[in-house]
């Protein structure tokens, strides 16, 4: 067996030639002066048994007071000590006797880590992204969320390599620049990118799950449901504000069919038969990915017969003021709502939850109102078996709620009476 001493004294001549250690385990000295680790094995493969060499790395004197972080650095290089070669022929060896070529298997970890190197978070979450069912506006969103907040402290690392510590960094400065809805909003999404990395083998956990509760409960504020003095306050205030036409249109549609404030901002003049007077939103820009037929009242059936005049022109009913190619943004909504005083008692989507409470209280079927809001079934067994749209029923209710609103709006008085809801 070889000593520190003979490694460290021997000098190069004329040829190469080797100094053993036993077990397959010899030093090669070069005439350039490089001394090198190699390990000769026996490999059977199939019937015939093949002798190898497998290049373990160069002899290393060790420097006196060398740290941990410079030992890894030196056999990252391949460069290892007497005793450290005899180490790395113990785990050669024990690949052998599992018939693996160990030079085959060093390559194969060096193309592993590559690859893990390559997969880095931002590539992950653009891809989690790509495979979501969403609308595209809903992606940007999110997108423009990442990188705000994620990626600037994670985005290039290898997913595999992020950690709960690298989790907490990101949810705490998130908490503080951009508030705890923000932060509650990426610690979702990151968690649901490491879904996808483990589910391909490209991480071994969640680094979420351990700090999930670090940051205190996001409580979000819902706006309660008006009352019917409210509402008929809200639209004289909204008929007398004087902005744009195309806003307080779409206003009044959102409230007429109790739809989403951005299926009313985002709607197509291709969706509508007025002479119908129903509106069918597609599937994809709905929240169920299930097309939705919406009954016209009256009041509706006029009003966009009038803005048709407008801008029937464009695709949609209410073009964007500077692109007329793209809808109108949602905020706008909110920004005349805020003109107006109703920004913090009031939101544009509290406008179904009002619909909801008050045909309730006027007695109507359940499941109209929830046909109507587009509700999923939550019973699984009579979501399977409850195909109907009540697009009829449904027609008569949201009659009855324009005419409704117009009472409310013009200032009467009417105090919903509990009646026998029609099954």
């Amino acid at each position: 067996m070889l000593t520190d001493t003979q490694c460290r004294t021997t000098k190069p001549k004329d040829k190469p030639y080797k100094l053993s250690d036993g077990k397959g385990l010899y030093l090669e000295i070069k005439p350039n002066g490089v001394k090198a680790w190699r390990y000769r094995f026996e490999l059977r493969e199939g019937d015939v048994t093949k002798e190898s060499i497998f290049a373990i790395g160069d002899y290393a004197i060790v420097p006196s007071g060398e740290t941990p972080e410079e030992v890894q650095a030196r056999r990252g290089g391949r460069r290892f000590t007497l005793a450290e070669a005899r180490d790395e022929r113990i785990k050669a060896r024990a690949l052998v006797k599992q018939g693996i070529n160990p030079a085959h298997n060093r390559q194969l970890a060096r193309i592993k880590r590559e690859l893990e190197s390559a997969t880095t978070f931002e590539a992950v979450a653009k891809e989690w992204l790509a495979l979501k069912d969403w609308e595209e506006v809903t992606k940007a969103r999110r997108l423009d969320m990442l990188t705000r907040v994620v990626f600037p402290k994670i985005g290039t690392l290898p997913v595999k390599s992020v950690t709960p510590a690298h989790i907490l960094d990101v949810m705490n400065t998130s908490a503080k620049k951009n508030g705890l809805t923000v932060a509650a909003e990426a610690k979702r999404t990151m968690s649901g990118i490491f879904e996808l990395a483990v589910s391909t083998l490209r991480a071994e956990a969640d680094p979420v799950y351990p700090v999930r509760k670090a940051l205190p409960a996001n409580k979000t504020q819902h706006k309660r449901p008006l009352d019917s003095a409210e509402i008929g306050q809200l639209l004289r205030d909204v008929e007398g504000h004087g902005g744009r036409h195309e806003t307080i249109t779409a206003f009044r549609l959102m409230w007429l069919t109790l739809c989403r404030p951005s299926e009313a901002v985002e709607a197509r003049w291709a969706e509508f038969d007025l002479d119908g007077a129903t509106w069918r939103i597609p599937a994809e820009r709905m929240k169920k990915r299930k097309e939705h037929a919406m009954p016209l009242p009256t009041q509706a059936v006029e009003m966009l017969r009038a803005l048709h005049g407008l801008t029937g022109r464009h695709a949609h009913l209410f073009p964007h003021r500077d692109d007329r190619t793209k809808p109108m943004v949602g905020a706008s909504l909110r920004t005349m709502l805020n003109a107006l005083g109703w920004g913090k008692k009031y939101s544009p989507h509290a406008t179904r939850t009002t619909g909801s409470t008050r045909l309730n209280e006027l007695g109507f079927a359940s499941d109209w109102i929830e046909r109507q809001l587009a509700h999923a079934e939550p019973n699984a067994v009579r979501r399977t078996y409850n195909h109907a749209e009540y697009l009829g029923d449904r027609a008569k209710m949201m009659q009855q709620w324009a005419d409704m609103l117009d009472s409310w709006k013009a200032g009467a008085t009417v105090t919903p009476i509990k009646s026998k809801a029609v099954a």
